[in-house]
């Protein structure tokens, strides 16, 4: 039987050090209704090219695609939300995946969508 602790000080340790194929199922995101009870499930790892709805923050109602997904940062980023600097260029905003809902998935991978 594994002990997992409790302090925070090793709990970030454990997020910052662990594999990547953990890490991706660290970025997961609720689904929306209609796809929870069709796939029968309240959860799945974001992926690049799934549509998310924001639902906190400055962008809060914004739908858009995921662009890229960044597993060392912990975070998404989401076509249509950018920012402006001052000297007029344009950057995209890093999301925490637990800001969004997912509204339709990237159905190229099969084996995605039979897991559950």
């Amino acid at each position: 039987m594994v002990k997992k602790s409790y302090k925070p000080k090793k709990m970030r340790k454990r997020n910052f050090t662990a594999p990547k194929h953990k890490k991706s199922k660290m970025l997961s995101s609720h689904l929306s209704e209609k796809l929870s009870t069709e796939l029968k499930c309240r959860s799945l790892a974001v992926r690049k090219n799934d549509i998310v709805k924001l639902i906190r923050g400055e962008f809060k109602g914004k739908e858009g695609k995921i662009l890229r997904v960044d597993l060392e940062g912990h975070k998404i980023f989401v076509e249509k939300v950018i920012r402006k600097k001052s000297n007029g260029e344009e950057f995209e905003v890093a999301i925490d995946p637990s800001k969004v809902i997912l509204v339709d998935l990237d159905k190229s991978d099969k084996r995605r969508l039979g897991k559950n």
